[in-house]
């Protein structure tokens, strides 16, 4: 039986003690790789603590993938790389591992950036905008950037709101972090699984409870969310990564059912990719539909523009912007001045618009250069395309009976780096096995061979 001694010290709550004692035992080796775990109860009874502090451990050791559940057997220790203390040294190098060919990258392709406008535009503003440089900004941003990407998004998503409900900020990290300290530490978050694990990594550097929540075909399952605890819901309804699932308007009118039925609960809709959508119009937004002030919309500049710009901007409802100003408003503006009217010039005059059309154009002759590719391999047979109309990867269903290890090892002798759902999966990996990603945004790839070896 696991013992260990908890007491709280710092603010730190009883279940992140636990798990941060287990985490440590099955890093360090004391907890075997299949090892079965006690049960909540049993656990609970042994340390004087309640089951929840334990049920809330172990999720936690589930979405970190540390631990994973059988049904109806218990909790069991995953095979993870034991931690062996590095030698120090008075220079410690990290050399990054180097690859031909990296699908698993969601860089930006850097020819596609407009570099000789934003350089005219930042002259512009640094001969013509001085007073507003010496100035501090307010801390929910430029103004005249919030009026812009109000403009915007009217334009381009169809939201109506004003620019006193914007706070801009310096990358979604940093927007998750003010939700965090804005809603409460105290919340259970819940977030899609198989999801994006660095967002569910913020939440658990803020020390709150992250739950992953099992997906359908429309999206986040409804009766898995009604069984959770989840209080803040984190989703990515307009196009999910990595699976491509857009939420229909029958499950996203449950889901704003399901946050007003306690003051408690609120959406995080995560927006991150939906300016690359490359047929028919752009999907309405959660935010657009929701009028009861349920819905906290989060987009980024990021993965349309730049990851070296780091500017993120989320949309708070009334209620809680009054909460925001009140709690969080003596916080100064996460972004340099220079770089939010460089940015809002770039917006008001239409360069935005007209960048990401051509991204479009670039990146949809990309992928369907790679599909055609995909067609004329060997095996074409064994693979089939997951059809998606929206983001910058696509997914293919392999057909082999050899594990996704296998193959993401057979790909790597070739120094070629993928990576499959089942990856980013904590809850069910065997139901997104054999479903390979394929990101495509940064580099042309002109030989997809590889494909063909990895499966004979």
């Amino acid at each position: 039986m696991l013992t260990y001694k908890l007491e709280k010290k710092n603010g730190v709550a009883l279940y992140d003690l636990l798990y941060r004692n287990i985490r440590d035992d099955i890093l360090t080796g004391k907890l075997a790789a299949g090892e079965k775990l006690p049960s909540k109860r049993l656990l609970a009874e042994n340390l004087g603590v309640s089951v929840i502090t334990v049920e809330n451990a172990y999720a936690q050791l589930v979405s970190e993938g540390y631990i994973y559940p059988k049904e109806r057997s218990g909790f069991f220790v995953e095979k993870v790389q034991q931690y062996k203390p590095k030698a120090h040294t008075d220079e410690q190098t990290e050399i990054e591992e180097s690859y031909a060919v990296d699908f698993t990258s969601n860089k930006l392709y850097s020819d596609g950036f407009p570099f000789s406008v934003w350089a005219k535009l930042m002259r512009e503003t640094l001969l013509n905008d001085c007073d507003k440089l010496i100035d501090s900004e307010p801390h929910a941003g430029a103004y005249d950037l919030r009026v812009a990407i109000v403009d915007y998004l009217y334009r381009s998503r169809g939201i109506e709101t004003s620019p006193d409900r914007i706070i801009v900020g310096a990358g979604t990290e940093y927007m998750v972090t003010l939700l965090v300290q804005l809603l409460g530490h105290e919340y259970v978050y819940g977030m899609e699984d198989p999801g994006y694990s660095k967002t569910a990594s913020i939440y658990r550097a803020n020390e709150v409870t992250c739950l992953p929540l099992p997906l359908d075909e429309y999206g986040i399952s409804m009766p898995e969310l009604r069984e959770s605890e989840t209080d803040i819901l984190h989703i990515s309804p307009n196009h999910h990564y990595p699976t491509g699932i857009i939420t229909p308007i029958q499950r996203r009118q449950e889901l704003l059912a399901w946050a007003n039925e306690s003051e408690r609960r609120y959406i995080i809709e995560d927006d991150y990719d939906s300016e690359f959508r490359f047929s028919g119009r752009p999907i309405p937004t959660l935010q657009s539909i929701d009028t009861t002030g349920k819905v906290i919309y989060i987009n980024t500049f990021s993965k349309s523009l730049s990851p070296s710009i780091r500017i993120s901007y989320m949309i708070l409802p009334e209620g809680l912007m009054a909460s925001y100003r009140k709690k969080l408003g003596f916080y100064a503006s996460a972004v340099p001045g220079f770089e939010q009217h460089t940015l809002a010039k770039f917006i008001e005059r239409g360069y935005f618009e007209r960048h990401l059309a051509r991204m479009k154009n670039i990146y949809k002759k990309r992928r369907n250069e790679i599909i055609e590719k995909i067609a004329t391999l060997r095996h074409a047979d064994r693979y089939t395309l997951i059809p998606t109309e929206s983001g910058l990867h696509f997914l293919l269903k392999v057909e082999t009976n050899l594990s996704d290890e296998i193959l993401t090892k057979r790909a790597l002798e070739k120094k070629i780096r993928i990576s499959f759902i089942s990856e980013y999966s904590v809850l069910d990996e065997k139901k997104y096995e054999h479903l390979l990603l394929l990101n495509y945004s940064k580099e042309k790839y002109d030989d997809l061979s590889f494909l063909d070896d990895m499966i004979e």
